[in-house]
């Protein structure tokens, strides 16, 4: 349930078919795919790539928190921050790295790691990619029953509540870090 919340995909809708709008074709299959690799990966190997190279899990988030912050003033601005030269795809970068993979949820996995069992992670992680697959797959579904006007409504609200957690992430992990 923590990763549910942490990866909210549902909450992320707007951003999807704000990227999907951008490039014009997003691989739900491929994100998935990507996103599970991230994570699982993580999970065993993580804590020790940020040691490795002298980065703590406090750091990983506030870096994440500023990712989150111009991906909120992307929505609730109408502005475009992230520029690729003529992207092909948005389903690797900024989709199953860092939205869906991100920051927050590879910082919940490694707290999760010291409280529960690695299968269970797994099958969090497996349950959550499930979801987050059905709704890439549908978002045309989901963009034509919203319309433009919800979708710019719903873009906006989630704009806020992105940037609340990106807020909450970085007051959190930065009293880590002083």
């Amino acid at each position: 349930m923590v990763l549910f919340a942490v990866i909210d995909i549902i909450g992320s809708i707007p951003l999807i078919l704000n990227l999907k709008a951008k490039v014009g074709h997003i691989q739900s299959k491929k994100a998935s795919i990507v996103s599970g690799i991230i994570m699982i990966s993580f999970l065993f190997v993580g804590e020790e790539i940020l040691k490795l190279i002298g980065i703590d899990v406090n750091s990983f988030a506030v870096a994440g928190s500023f990712i989150f912050f111009f991906f909120a003033l992307e929505m609730i601005l109408g502005i475009t921050l992230f520029k690729d030269e003529e992207p092909e795809t948005a389903s690797i970068v900024p989709l199953a790295f860092p939205l869906i993979a991100g920051a927050g949820s590879l910082t919940s996995i490694l707290s999760l790691k010291a409280e529960l069992e690695t299968i269970n992670i797994i099958i969090g992680i497996i349950l959550n990619l499930i979801l987050v697959y059905i709704v890439l797959k549908k978002s045309d579904v989901i963009e034509r029953v919203l319309g433009k006007a919800g979708i710019s409504v719903i873009r906006k609200v989630f704009g806020i509540i992105l940037l609340a957690i990106a807020v909450k992430l970085f007051t959190t992990n930065i009293q880590g870090l002083i």
